[in-house]
């Protein structure tokens, strides 16, 4: 038998290894280039709106409700939707939405390739969005434009589709990581909401950019996260009860902010204008929002903050939360380019505060922590909707780094994110992609055919025929109708010592057919190049290996002696690897319990 062209398991082994340690150096230059992509926007994001809204040169983040420009804000709110219009009509649409969305698609759909006008388009139109007063944050058109430099780091380089990947998700995680200052969050955002998978492939390579990232941060803007929040008092056991209404309230309005977007989305598909015009329109809506309430314009990380140290009034709060919802659902729909993060933050938190206020209110001695209320609020009511619970259960963690959040972060955010399930079938990020006939399967788990192994489900003892048997006599055979030949798609061919030396398929019987090659041997007629599997290999291993070779059949060999056989694995017998983790996931067994009280009352 000649030599298996496929290699062997520890030689792959240091293949994979090798592209592990190429994508991880590329990671490091990739979270060096997001972090100061960040930086850039951040600034550009910053002069924009410095100039239109106070005529003026500054890089600081300006406060957008201290504007003095009165009602020439709807001017400036509808020219900028105008010419974000414009941009996408004649640019790219790709920039329209929040980004998260459409980075989720270039990987399932294009092969993690996003065109470099993005990259440049994406940042540009966001700062004129934000600039120009839009709700928005800059942390969706920063994940999507470090992601497109990812994905055009690995379309420039020899990669593969799956490296490509890791690539844009680097660029992603690296944005976030960039932007607030949480790297573990922005790992754990990439995993969730882009890769769906934990391998070491991935997470190495991810952890390196976002770590990068937040060092470009760090030096560039400070080492303070991007909300400064004073102590709080979770008081989580005694304030139990509470918790548990505002988790049930997070659930519910993660179910209509993200219902109540698709539906303005809806609406727009059915106006009679060119879409071009759609963020014209939602300017004017949002100009004349931000006219009676101007905490509604811009990023707005310096409300967030009030609202997470308890500077705001009830009347204020309720204010934010009803209308930053309403002119971020408005914009977005239309199509107008920004993040959805910060404003959820935003709307969220001060639903958040304003609960705690409400229940300091009417129930005496309730003695709600308003901070501590909105920073739960704003990471379950994001995490339920987009469907990124544990996400967001760090990013509240690695913005307070406060371990007593821990508790009530986590309770709160997996009941917020049960509830949505429950009333949503798609989650804010993949409702988009879903209309679009696009799939997303947001769970992932260790696939059986990585932990079941070759030795578990192959065939012992297969039948072999003789290398000396000729075409013709094994056509009598399985003429005759034979049963020991007549049921195998493949056999396999020994010498007299019962080494391998081939095989032979149905397909090789009728070649040797149709050539007049009856009197070949079975061992001329058949495949001696053979592909093998080992007893020790996992049952995802050996189908890698017949799927790359098209081939639906593998003999099992003795690692230590290649011709030795000990087995056969069929398509069959992979299938059947599967169909005992189905049977393990649907067949409910009796409980002992069970048994003990049935038998009881049953008088046996």
């Amino acid at each position: 038998m000649r030599k298996s062209a496929l290699p062997r398991a520890n030689a792959s082994a240091g293949q994979r290894d090798f592209r592990l340690f190429l994508v991880g150096s590329l990671a490091v230059g990739i979270g060096l280039g997001a972090g100061i992509l960040a930086f850039l926007l951040y600034h550009l994001i910053a002069l924009f709106s410095n100039l239109f809204f106070f005529q003026r040169f500054s890089l600081e983040l300006p406060n957008l409700q201290d504007n003095q420009l009165g009602l020439l804000v709807i001017v400036l709110t509808t020219l900028g939707g105008l010419v974000l219009g414009i941009m996408a009509k004649y640019g790219s649409d790709k920039i329209r939405g929040h980004g998260i969305p459409e980075a989720m698609e270039a990987v399932l759909t294009k092969q993690s390739r996003i065109q470099p006008r993005v990259a440049i388009l994406k940042p540009l139109s966001a700062a004129i969005a934000i600039g120009t007063g839009g709700p928005f944050g800059a942390e969706g058109p920063i994940i999507q434009t470090g992601g497109a430099f990812g994905s055009l780091i690995g379309q420039a380089l020899h990669t593969t589709a799956s490296e490509r990947k890791v690539l844009l998700a680097c660029g992603a995680a690296a944005g976030m990581a960039a932007t607030f200052n949480t790297p573990i969050a922005a790992i754990m955002l990439a995993i969730e909401l882009l890769l769906f998978e934990f391998k070491s492939r991935s997470f190495i390579p991810l952890a390196i950019a976002s770590v990068v990232a937040t060092c470009v941060h760090i030096v560039l803007m400070g080492n303070g996260p991007m909300f400064t929040v004073g102590a709080l008092n979770f008081d989580f056991i005694a304030k139990l009860p509470f918790y548990l209404a505002l988790a049930v309230l997070c659930g519910l309005a993660a179910v209509v902010i993200s219902k109540s977007l698709y539906w303005v989305e809806d609406l727009f598909e059915r106006l009679p204008f060119d879409p071009m015009w759609w963020p014209a329109i939602a300017g004017v809506v949002l100009g004349i929002i931000g006219y009676f309430v101007p905490r509604v314009l811009g990023v707005g990380y310096e409300t967030i903050t009030d609202i997470l140290n308890n500077r705001l009034p009830l009347l204020v709060l309720l204010s934010v939360m009803v209308f930053k919802a309403a002119a971020l659902i408005i914009t977005i729909g239309s199509g107008t380019s920004g993040g959805l993060l910060a404003p959820m933050f935003m709307t969220s938190a001060a639903m958040g505060a304003a609960f705690a206020v409400v229940a300091n209110t009417l129930i005496p001695g309730a003695n709600l922590d308003p901070g501590a209320f909105a920073l739960i609020a704003m990471a379950a009511v994001f995490g339920a909707a987009s469907r990124a619970t544990l996400t967001f259960i760090i990013f509240a963690y690695e913005i307070t780094r406060d371990y007593d959040a821990i508790l009530p972060l986590t309770l709160i955010c997996v009941i917020a994110n049960a509830i949505a399930r429950y009333f949503m079938q798609n989650s804010i990020m993949t409702e988009k992609l879903a209309r679009r006939g696009v799939r997303v399967q947001q769970e992932y788990e260790a696939s059986v055919l990585d932990t079941v192994l070759v030795s578990s489900v192959m065939t012992p003892n297969p039948q072999t025929i003789s290398q000396d048997m000729t075409v013709q006599a094994l056509m009598e055979r399985i003429n005759a109708n034979d049963p020991v030949y007549i049921r195998h798609q493949a056999l396999l061919i020994v010498d007299d010592e019962q080494n391998l030396r081939g095989i032979i398929t149905r397909g090789d019987l009728l070649k040797a057919l149709s050539d007049n090659g009856t009197d070949k041997t079975v061992l001329e007629a058949g495949t001696t190049d053979i592909i093998v599997a080992y007893p020790d290999d996992s049952v995802r291993d050996a189908l890698n290996r017949a799927l790359q070779r098209d081939i639906g059949r593998l003999p099992v060999v003795a690692r230590e002696n290649p011709l030795k056989i000990v087995g056969y694995l069929s398509r069959g017998n992979m299938i059947s690897a599967h169909l005992s983790h189905l049977a393990a996931e649907t067949h409910i067994e009796s409980g002992w319990l069970q048994d003990r009280i049935l038998t009881r009352f049953s008088g046996r």
